[in-house]
C-alpha cells in the first residue's frame, strides 16, 4: 500500500517492548541485509534507499528497511529522549522478532552511527557493515560547524517551513548534483515531515565511538563523498585507521547521499563486497 500524502510504500509493523510501533519493509529471500537511514526532516527508510534495497533484493538477498523510531511511519513519541541506544535497541528488538540471528548492516549518517553502535553491542549478530559518511566518530558539537548544518540553520530559521524550504536544504546541503532531487523525493519527505515533532532532533545524543573502532572485527566498507557538507572529512582517516578490516570508496562529485547520487556505483560495489569470501 502507498500513502497518498507522502507517496511512501507501507509495509509491516513490530511492537517494541516500550509499546511503540516500528514500521519496516521486508523484501526478497536470502542472507539478511538491514538498511538504516539517516536523520533529518522527513527522513525514512524508503526515501533514503529506494534506489538500492529493491535492486539488492533481486540479487538474492532479504532486505529489511526499518523507519527509525521518530521517523517515517514509525511512532514518534514526544515525551521521550532520543539517545543512540534508543535506536539501537529498537533495531535489536525488531531483528529478534523477525528471527534474524545474523545480518549485514548498511547505514548512512545517523544510520551509520547506529550500525557502529549495534556492532559494538552485538558483534556476533553483524556479519558485515557498509557505512556512508557515518555519524558517531566525532564529538557531536563538531558536526554543527559543517557547511551543511549552517545551510540547514539558515533555511529552517527564516520563516515557516514549506516544501520549497525543504527542497532548498536537500539541494544545497545534501547533494552535489541536485538533478537527483525530484518532486517525488520532496513529496515523500514533506509528507513525513508534517507528521514529525521536534523531540527526535532536539534530544538526539550520539556519542563519539572513535576510540572503540578497533573492537570491530567484521569486514567494513565505507563510502565517502568528496563534496560532503554534513560530516567532517577527518572522519575518513578516523575510519581508515581505526577499523581493523576496512576498505574505503572515495567518490568525487558526491555529497552526503552516495547511494542516491551514484546509485549504480554504490549498488555494484556493495554487492561485490557482500559476495567476498
Amino acid at each position: 500500500m502507498v500513502d497518498l500524502v507522502s507517496g511512501l510504500p507501507e509495509g509491516h509493523y513490530a511492537t517494541l517492548g516500550s509499546g511503540h510501533r516500528l514500521h519496516y519493509l521486508d523484501q526478497g529471500q536470502g542472507p539478511v541485509v538491514v538498511f538504516l537511514h539517516g536523520s533529518g526532516s522527513g527522513a525514512s527508510g524508503h526515501s533514503n534507499f529506494k534506489y538500492n534495497y529493491p535492486w539488492l533484493a533481486k540479487q538474492g538477498y532479504r532486505v529489511i528497511v526499518p523507519d527509525l523510531i521518530g521517523y517515517g511511519y514509525s511512532d514518534k513519541p514526544d515525551d521521550i529522549d532520543y539517545p543512540l541506544d534508543l535506536f539501537i535497541d529498537g533495531i535489536h528488538q525488531l531483528l529478534q522478532q523477525l528471527g534474524v540471528a545474523r545480518c549485514t548492516l548498511i547505514g548512512n549518517s545517523l544510520g551509520g552511527a547506529i550500525a557502529l553502535g549495534f556492532c559494538l553491542q552485538y558483534p556476533a549478530q553483524v556479519e558485515r557493515m557498509v557505512l556512508m559518511a557515518p555519524g558517531g566518530i566525532e564529538n557531536q558539537a563538531d558536526y554543527f560547524h559543517m557547511p551543511g548544518m549552517q545551510i540547514m540553520k539558515e533555511v529552517f530559521s527564516e520563516g515557516a517551513m514549506s516544501p520549497d524550504r525543504l527542497e532548498t536544504f536537500i539541494r544545497r546541503g545534501l547533494v552535489y548534483d541536485d538533478s537527483v532531487v525530484d518532486k517525488q523525493l520532496v513529496k515523500e519527505r514533506w509528507g513525513i515531515f508534517q507528521q514529525q515533532n521536534a523531540q527526535v532532533i532536539t534530544t538526539m545524543r550520539v556519542p563519539n565511538m572513535s576510540d572503540r573502532l578497533g573492537e570491530i572485527s567484521c569486514p567494513v566498507m565505507v563510502f565517502w563523498g568528496l563534496n560532503e557538507q554534513m560530516m567532517p572529512e577527518t572522519g575518513i582517516m578516523t575510519l581508515a585507521k581505526g577499523i581493523p578490516d576496512v576498505c574505503l570508496s572515495l567518490v568525487s562529485r558526491c555529497g552526503h547521499w552516495v547511494m542516491v547520487e551514484h546509485r549504480e556505483l554504490f549498488n555494484n560495489q556493495t554487492l561485490d563486497f557482500l559476495r567476498r569470501r
